[in-house]
């Protein structure tokens, strides 16, 4: 695929969101991963970039998975400029772990400042091209997107997967969210990118059917969003899964018993059943398509 000079893809699990790295006059990461990965996030960073690091740190959203590396390379690198979205700027400043969602998640996240914005319609070089700055409300409302015209490469973060998109959070707080996920969906489209850097899964080439699998799926939710809340829930209990690898299920079932947003789905559409019952049956779901095992009173990730 054609992308950018300079440009490198660092494909990682599900924990972490891809890294972009783009070498040039202007170093750039996009994206850091989970907190439990930040170790590997600066040594991926230093193979790369030597022992002076990038220029510049931007973040396409600040969910966990994205920037859960931020922390750990503004230690390493001093000089380290990081960018984001700015939807969330002044709960950065002020570390409101509610409002940026870990705590309603059951996710980490260690505290990071923030130098400046990425703002949609702006444009910013990185590597050796300019890159356009775009909206992309749905899987998080202050998601930005961004793309090289030249090339045509879209780095589309947690909008557009090669199957489909991001659970749509804001739907879990009680937003209307869908109809944001439709537009962001004709924004790419006219955009017409030739390669596309999702936030997770291989990088891979834009065509037709790419979008008309995330159409129907979003439609499928728009019609049945119990279904779309019974994705989320589960997706909630994966990441935690893949974040602990093994716990016992008594352990698992406290935690998530906890989380706010779990909590939510749970009081929103299966308050006919008790939390443990509704929780138990989820993990069932998760053993079924082999996401998860339970052995001898213990859960773990597969």
């Amino acid at each position: 695929m054609n992308v950018p000079l300079g440009l490198r893809v660092v494909e990682r699990g599900w924990l972490s969101a891809n890294m972009v790295l783009l070498d040039g006059p202007v170093r750039a990461v996009i994206d850091t991963g989970y907190v439990s990965h930040e170790e590997q996030t600066v040594a991926l960073v230093e193979s790369t970039f030597g022992v002076e690091g990038p220029d510049l740190l931007l973040n396409t959203h600040l969910h966990s998975d994205h920037c859960g590396g931020n922390a750990a390379l503004q230690a390493r690198f001093e000089n380290l400029a990081t960018l984001i979205p700015p939807g969330h700027a002044h709960a950065v400043s002020a570390w409101d772990a509610r409002t940026l969602t870990y705590e309603p998640t059951g996710q980490r996240c260690r505290r990071f400042a923030y130098s400046d914005l990425l703002l949609a319609g702006q444009s910013l070089k990185l590597g050796h091209q300019q890159w356009q700055i775009h909206a992309a409300p749905g899987h998080d409302p202050h998601s930005v997107i961004l793309f090289e015209p030249q090339s045509r490469t879209l780095v589309s973060a947690d909008a557009l997967w090669e199957n489909g998109f991001g659970v749509v959070f804001p739907e879990l707080e009680g937003d209307d969210a869908f109809e944001a996920v439709s537009d962001t969906l004709d924004l790419i489209e006219s955009l017409a990118p030739v390669t596309v850097i999702p936030g997770h899964g291989a990088v891979f080439a834009f065509g037709p059917e790419v979008m008309d699998r995330s159409r129907r799926r979003l439609e499928s939710f728009v019609q049945q969003p119990l279904r779309h809340a019974r994705h989320a829930a589960k997706v909630l209990l994966k990441f935690k899964l893949l974040e602990v690898q093994r716990q016992s299920l008594a352990d698992f079932v406290t935690w998530a018993a906890r989380t706010d947003y779990l909590r939510t789905l749970h009081r929103q559409w299966h308050a006919d059943q008790s939390m443990q019952d509704w929780l138990l049956e989820l993990i069932g779901q998760l053993q079924e398509s082999q996401a998860a095992v339970l052995q001898d009173g213990w859960l773990l990730n597969r």
